[in-house]
This record gives structure tokens, sequence and C-alpha cells, in this order.
């Protein structure tokens, strides 16, 4: 029998649903600054993955985060699905901020290069993103995910459909 060799990790989220409510009435940019500004709080999976909206601006999200051991793959590195997530939502967050009150998107393709391995040890990530385009149905952005040092860990373009909102 194997040795006992468990970690445990508890965190927090806030119950979404009152808030995407909200946003329906705000522009894109209001809507990210709220949350970066934690008038809004975070999406659960930013606590889930332990990451969280820094700094937004027009076109631009960046998020920071910090993986450790609870992201590994079992080669013993953070499982490339975290810096993956981690850009889609530096990404898809950019493109909110140019979508007016009532506006939604969803990632319809997303590409990602990863150049570094990630591990405990890399400490603090950041994920900045900006937007190429911005049209009625389609936007397209690109990011780069760095170390505290700015290395490039990963880099990654989207493109998102633009879509009304229907309100419940």
């Amino acid at each position: 029998m194997a040795e006992s060799n468990e970690h445990s990790r508890t965190y927090i989220w806030h119950d979404p649903q009152p808030y995407f409510e909200r946003g329906l009435q705000m522009s894109g940019l209001d809507y990210m600054r709220a949350i970066a500004s934690g008038e809004i709080p975070m999406p659960p999976i930013g606590a889930t993955l332990n990451y969280r909206l820094t700094e937004v601006d027009a076109g631009r999200a960046i998020f920071e985060g910090e993986p450790g051991e609870f992201a590994y793959n079992p080669i013993g590195v953070v499982h490339g699905g975290y810096a993956s997530t981690l850009l889609d939502s530096a990404l898809g967050c950019a493109v909110h901020t140019t979508l007016p009150a009532g506006t939604g998107y969803t990632t319809v393709q997303i590409n990602v290069h990863l150049v570094r391995p990630i591990t405990r040890e890399t400490g603090k990530v950041r994920a900045e993103a900006w937007v190429v385009h911005s049209g009625r149905q389609v936007a397209t952005a690109e990011a780069r995910l760095t170390d505290a040092q700015g290395k490039l860990l990963a880099h990654g373009t989207t493109t998102c459909a633009i879509f009304p909102l229907a309100r419940t």
C-alpha cells in the first residue's frame, strides 16, 4: 500500500448568477472594471485556479495567478490547461471590454503555444491580452503569459463570436 501523502485545498467563491444579471445592464468595460476593482466578485473559475483580473482597459485585460501543485500533471509540472485557461480568460475579458451592455461572447477558437514549463517555483504569472479586431459578430485577440521576471511562458490567440444576451 502506498504511503499517504495527501494534501488538501479549500477555497470560497460567490454565487455568480446575481452578478451575471447585473452585468447585463453594464457595458463590457464597466463590468470588467467592477470585477477588477472587487465591486463584483471574480467568477468561480478564478477561485478554482487561483487567479484574478488585476487590470482592465478598453480592449485590454490582465490576469495574475499563482499556480501550484494543485494544478500539476503526472510529470510534475503545471498542466498546460492552467496556462490555456488563464490565457482564455484574459483573451475573452479583453474582448468583453469592447462590447455594449446586453452583449456577450464565446470563444470559438483558441490557439495556445506553451513555450516553458510552469512549476510551483515559477510563482506569480501574468496573462496580458489585447484585442486585435472587434466587429459586430466576431472579435480576435492576442495574449502573452509571463513570469514575474517577464520570461515568456506561453502565448495565444482567440476568435470569439459576439451575440446579444437574453435577459432572464
